[in-house]
């Protein structure tokens, strides 16, 4: 028996998804969440096999809450079920831990089959996107490795929002850690640092940095580590 937790914020999207899932005698829905939060919950009290997952969410969005299970959860499997094909939207959540990429217009049976093989292990990419992430990944550069000695260089301040950063934290919770007052139009899912790096070296600079410093620092990282940026003003009054 497949226990599966259903994310999604449409209450008809969740409702109809689950009475779909129950036809089928190997799968057991476990709970219904509306958020990424209410699914962090959830997943604490039910223990699922496999969370269907959306992405475009109130509070938490699907990739936040992928990679906090992923970090907290290591064995449980997260399918994401999404009408997003974008391909920033498809690698922010591979790089979070999902296991699989699935669009809503997937086939009741592909939809069945998938949550059970993701379940035994196995990975699902939707057509509509395998060709796009193939291509994208095949035309971005190397990541440029950064100077460690540029990280050493950051204020104590900098190096403790590198250090979230590299936790997953995003912009609010960083600046709540931190006590730093935010912009009120800062991004939600993203993070900041001074402009000391281009964005290929702010993603590798946070690996380099958390590493040494325990495995506990280094989770797979939000894909929108690129845009490093929204703190600097605070940073600046801050330190």
């Amino acid at each position: 028996m497949v226990r599966v937790l259903i994310c999604d914020d449409q209450t008809v999207v969740r409702e109809g998804l689950a009475a779909i899932l129950s036809t089928d005698e190997a799968i057991e829905v476990v709970g219904l969440a509306r958020n990424g939060e209410e699914a962090l919950a959830l997943a604490e009290e039910e223990r699922p096999d496999v969370v269907l997952m959306d992405l475009n969410m109130p509070v938490m969005n699907g990739v936040q809450a992928t990679q906090r299970l992923h970090t907290r959860h290591p064995t449980l499997r997260v399918l994401i079920l999404t009408t997003y094909a974008d391909d920033a939207w498809v690698i922010d959540a591979i790089r979070a831990g999902a296991a699989g990429y699935l669009l809503k217009d997937t086939r009741r049976d592909d939809l069945v089959a998938a949550i059970k093989g993701t379940a035994e292990g196995k990975s699902f990419l939707d057509p509509a996107v395998a060709g796009k992430l193939m291509r994208q990944m095949a035309a971005k550069p190397a990541a440029r490795a950064v100077d460690m000695g540029q990280v050493e260089a950051l204020t104590g301040r900098e190096q403790e929002v590198l250090r979230l950063l590299a936790r997953g934290y995003s912009n609010p919770e960083i600046a709540q850690t931190l006590a730093i007052q935010l912009a009120p139009d800062a991004p939600p899912s993203t993070v900041g640092l001074a402009p000391r790096f281009d964005s290929s070296q702010q993603t590798h600079g946070c690996y380099r940095f958390a590493a040494p410093r325990g495995p506990a620092l280094v989770p797979r990282l939000n894909g929108s580590v690129a845009h490093l940026s929204s703190l600097n003003s605070a940073l600046g009054a801050s330190t």
